[in-house]
């Protein structure tokens, strides 16, 4: 029997989270800023990131619940997602 034929083991989980892309990291940083108005948050979306204000918050959705994000920033990550939660509780009344 070959050696090239002998079952590797599998390669063990490391633990680690995959790091954030910059375009995560960037999104991170954006919703640190405070907005006064909608519209200039919408405003400033497209022209940033190029994405509609729809897609951006599907993004956003998506990173508040990826770990690395909330190593990175846990403060902001935290804020954030406690006003999604009470945004949510509100939809269901």
């Amino acid at each position: 029997m070959s050696s090239g034929s002998a079952m590797q083991p599998a390669a063990e989980p490391t633990g680690e989270q995959p790091a954030l892309t910059d375009r995560e990291l960037e999104i991170l940083a954006f919703e640190g800023r405070w907005w006064k108005h909608a519209g200039a948050k919408e405003q400033a979306i497209r022209d940033t990131f190029g994405l509609s204000s729809t897609r951006y918050y599907q993004i956003l959705n998506g990173l508040l619940d990826n770990p690395a994000a909330l190593e990175q920033d846990p403060v902001l990550v935290g804020r954030l997602r406690r006003l999604r939660s009470t945004r949510a509780r509100g939809r269901r009344r």
